[in-house]
């Protein structure tokens, strides 16, 4: 049995892939997805069938040896990091330079001097924790069930259901 973490990773690195795979036929198109333990969301304003196939090709090419589709340079990942680097390394020279009581403009400034090289150098980091703890491009045990959509104002929401096994 997979656990949810698991599944979840698998579904995230599907979800990936998937984009990749649609952005290398529909340049141009706007996608946000989100996964979870039963498959993940795209919203894509493609039909039904085309998201279907790209959900499959995405899953045929990792399966062949391509587990670089599940790391994606747009990941919320990458941007957790480096905003997790830079606001520590702010409120670091914060505390640092205000334990006599109030924080003067300088100090502001002094934060924003290092917030700004800590976001900066720790961005390589966020396809690396992609890549080791928020995917596992190993989809062998994934089915995709189904996959349906739902037209919205902004063009589609699909719904990919998976289940591991």
């Amino acid at each position: 049995m997979t656990s949810i973490v698991e599944s979840t990773r698998k579904n995230h690195a599907l979800e990936h892939a998937t984009m990749t795979v649609l952005a290398q036929s529909y340049k141009g198109v706007r996608m946000m997805g989100h996964s979870n333990p039963g498959g993940f969301v795209l919203f894509a304003d493609l039909p039904t069938e085309i998201v279907t196939d790209a959900v499959l090709e995405a899953k045929r090419r990792m399966e062949n040896g391509e587990p670089d589709l599940a790391v994606h340079p747009n990941c919320g990942t990458n941007l957790a990091i480096s905003s997790l680097a830079g606001s520590t390394a702010a409120f670091g020279a914060l505390e640092l330079l205000g334990r006599k009581g109030k924080n003067s403009w300088w100090h502001w400034l002094a934060a924003l001097l290092v917030a700004i090289p800590a976001f900066a150098l720790t961005r390589p980091l966020g396809p690396k924790v992609q890549r080791t703890v928020t995917t596992d491009p190993d989809t062998r045990g994934l089915a995709v069930r189904q996959v349906t959509s739902q037209k919205t104002r902004g063009g589609f929401v699909h719904f990919i259901r998976t289940s591991a096994g």
